[in-house]
């Protein structure tokens, strides 16, 4: 069955209506959240977020008394001067759900005195299709986990894990990993214009492939490897290329380079 935020009591309270909180809120009203039960601190709304107040959306409220949830969506270098604040909100049956980069369970526990979630989203969560690693702290009963996955889960996949420390790697896995396809994007175009290729064909004929390999590996249920597989032939062209992305120099030791160069970044502004 669907999720559904249809029965939702209470006031959801989103701290930060950038681009990933936009999106997440826009995942809520699509599970059915009802507008007036939404809550909104953002010093900046964007015209889009303004809207909402004519669907009953509070927008820097002055006092917020029956805050069930409070999303944490604010820039990691803003949260000494905002998550201090958020206290006032948060009462004994509060669940907390951080996406903040870098900031750890203990971080958050130290300012709220209420059930914590930290969670690890990507940015493909703005077309719905991202995935979210979270870990839950002590305080966290069943039922805060199963909503928190549902409010999540309304922008891609969710993952669970018991262990905080994972967080790092994860942040370098698929917190930044968008990054590393659209450069694979960025790179292929440039190699295809290398080998003679008008520059905006190979753009395009690069974008393309990127995005539709993407999508052939999302609804295919075959792993990767039987995917790359099947497109190799024996001493044909891909087969050739492969010989040289595939080496002992090749893609795979550079990949590893810089999932721990992100890794251990993740670990110094964690602090």
């Amino acid at each position: 069955m669907p999720a559904s935020l249809t029965d939702f009591s209470g006031t959801l309270m989103l701290v930060g209506a950038g681009k990933m909180g936009g999106a997440m809120l826009q995942g809520w009203l699509a599970l059915g959240l009802d507008p007036k039960q939404i809550a909104i601190v953002e010093p900046k709304p964007s015209a889009e977020i303004a809207a909402l107040r004519a669907r009953g959306v509070r927008i820097n409220p002055v006092s917020v008394d029956d805050a069930r949830v409070i999303i944490i969506a604010i820039k990691p270098q803003d949260a000494a001067t905002v998550v201090p604040t958020l206290k006032l909100f948060a009462g004994a049956g509060t669940l907390a759900v951080s996406v903040m980069a870098g900031k750890t369970l203990g971080y958050l526990e130290s300012a709220l005195p209420c059930a914590i979630v930290r969670a690890m989203p990507n940015t493909p969560a703005a077309i719905g299709r991202g995935i979210t690693v979270a870990v839950p702290n002590a305080g966290v009963t069943q039922d805060q986990r199963a909503l928190a996955d549902v409010l999540l889960g309304a922008v891609g996949a969710v993952e669970w894990v018991a262990d905080e420390a994972l967080l790092d790697a994860v942040t370098a896995v698929s917190g930044s990993g968008p990054a590393y396809v659209f450069l694979l994007a960025e790179s292929l175009a440039r190699a295809g214009a290398a080998a003679g290729l008008p520059a905006d064909l190979a753009a395009r004929l690069a974008r393309a492939t990127v995005a539709g390999s993407g999508e052939l590996l999302h609804q295919s249920p075959l792993d990767a490897t039987t995917l790359r597989q099947n497109v190799t032939s024996p001493g044909g062209t891909t087969a050739a290329a492969l010989g040289v992305l595939m080496a002992a120099d090749g893609l795979d030791p550079l990949m590893e380079r810089a999932i721990a160069a992100a890794t251990r970044r993740s670990r110094e502004l964690a602090g």
